[in-house]
C-alpha cells in the first residue's frame, strides 16, 4: 500500500495522492473576487487558495464534478485544465471545454489511469428536477489493488444516490464529502449536502475516514467547516485538514 494523503487547498479543491498518482478535485485557485456572469447567480469568493496553482507540482489528473459554476471551476482552474492534464468529468463538460484533455462519462462508466480504476458515480446538484437549472454533476470512486477505496462526492445533495453508490461499492474506506449546504436564490433547496446529511452519508457508505470539502470560502455556503466538524463529534471519522497542509489518510 502506498501512502494516501490529502492536501486541502480551499473550497472544493484538494490534492489527493493515491496509488502513486496525484489528483486535484474541482480546481479553484483564484484570489477572492465576485463572479457576476449573465444568466448565472452572482457568486462571491472570500478567500484564496492555501497553495497557489504555480506550486502544485505534478498533477496526473483532475476530478471535475462539473464545469458550469465558478465555485467548482474558476479561471485559474480553467488554466490548469488548459495545460492538457487529463480531466475526468461529465459529458457536458467534455463537450464545452475544448482542448482534448477533458473526458466525459455517464454514471457507472470507468476509466483506468495507472493502477487506478476511476468510476463515475451519480450525483444531483440540488433537489429532484433541478438539473435543467444547475446542470449535470458527477462523483467518483477510486480503486486500486491493495489501496483503500475512495469516494469523492462532488456537488451532490442526494442521500438516495449515496445509498445507490454504497450498494454498488460496499467497502468505501474514505469518503471525501462536498458539503456547505450551498443555496442560491433561484432554487429554494440545498444544492450540496448539509453537515447532518454528510454524517448520514458517511453512515450509509460505512466509511472509516471522512474528509470535508466545499464548506468555506464562498458566500453562498449556508454552513461552514466548524458546523461540518460538529456533526462528527463523538466519532473518530473526521480527518482534520488544515489549509495547505498534507494529511495522511492511509498507508
Amino acid at each position: 500500500m502506498s501512502p494516501t494523503t490529502i492536501t486541502y487547498i480551499g473550497g472544493p479543491t484538494a490534492l489527493l495522492e493515491y496509488a502513486g498518482l496525484r489528483f486535484v478535485t474541482d480546481p479553484t485557485f483564484d484570489p477572492p473576487q465576485t463572479y457576476a456572469e449573465p444568466g448565472s447567480t452572482t457568486l462571491v469568493k472570500t478567500a484564496g487558495p492555501g497553495i497557489p496553482r504555480s506550486e502544485l507540482g505534478r498533477v496526473d489528473a483532475v476530478l471535475l464534478s462539473h464545469h458550469s459554476h465558478r465555485d467548482n471551476l474558476d479561471y485559474e482552474g480553467l488554466e490548469l485544465i488548459a495545460t492538457g492534464i487529463p480531466t475526468l468529468s461529465t459529458r457536458d463538460a467534455a463537450s464545452d471545454l475544448f482542448g482534448g484533455s477533458v473526458v466525459g462519462f455517464d454514471s457507472w462508466e470507468t476509466h483506468r489511469l495507472g493502477d487506478v480504476t476511476i468510476t463515475a458515480v451519480p450525483a444531483l446538484h440540488g433537489p429532484p428536477g433541478s438539473e435543467p437549472l444547475v446542470g449535470k454533476v458527477t462523483g467518483f470512486v477510486l480503486e486500486a489493488p491493495g489501496e483503500p477505496t475512495v469516494y469523492v462526492s462532488g456537488d451532490n445533495a442526494s442521500l438516495a444516490l449515496v445509498e445507490q453508490i454504497a450498494n454498488r461499492f460496499p467497502e468505501i474506506d474514505i469518503a471525501v464529502l462536498f458539503a456547505g449546504a450551498a443555496t442560491v436564490p433561484r432554487i429554494p433547496s440545498r444544492l450540496t449536502l448539509s453537515a447532518a446529511d454528510a454524517r448520514q452519508a458517511a453512515a450509509l457508505l460505512g466509511a472509516s475516514r471522512v474528509v470535508g470539502l466545499h464548506t468555506e470560502d464562498w458566500e453562498h455556503f449556508a454552513e461552514n467547516a466548524a458546523q461540518f466538524a460538529a456533526a462528527f463529534e463523538g466519532t473518530d471519522l473526521l480527518v482534520p485538514t488544515p489549509r495547505g497542509e498534507t494529511v495522511a489518510l492511509a498507508g
